[in-house]
């Protein structure tokens, strides 16, 4: 399955119908997720939890279903999203990571 495929699927669950909902569903939604992995990760930290691994996935996937979300209401797909921020990436670090240049990022 590639990105394209997934965020097909997933909109088979989505209760949104406008694009503007869409985006702020997403918005929302991730934010909340997003939250829940850190909540993850402050437990193992923090307060002696082992990291719940299987938890984080369930998590991710849930991170990677708003995702999907909010690219559906641009109007754009997964693919393109991925294909787009590996391209930046390859033209802001052409050799891999480079702290300097994270540091002295161009414009």
């Amino acid at each position: 399955m590639n990105f394209t495929e997934y965020q097909k699927f997933a909109q088979r669950t989505s209760n949104t119908s406008s694009a503007a909902e869409k985006i702020r569903n997403g918005i929302l939604g991730l934010s909340g997720e997003t939250g829940e992995c850190a909540d993850l990760l402050k437990k193992h930290l923090y307060q002696g939890h082992d990291l719940d691994k299987k938890h984080m996935a369930e998590e991710l996937g849930d991170v990677l279903w708003y995702a999907a979300e909010i690219a559906t209401g641009l109007g754009l797909t997964l693919d393109e999203i991925a294909q787009s921020n590996l391209d930046k990436l390859w033209k802001r670090y052409p050799h891999g990571f480079d702290a300097d240049r994270s540091i002295h990022r161009e414009e």
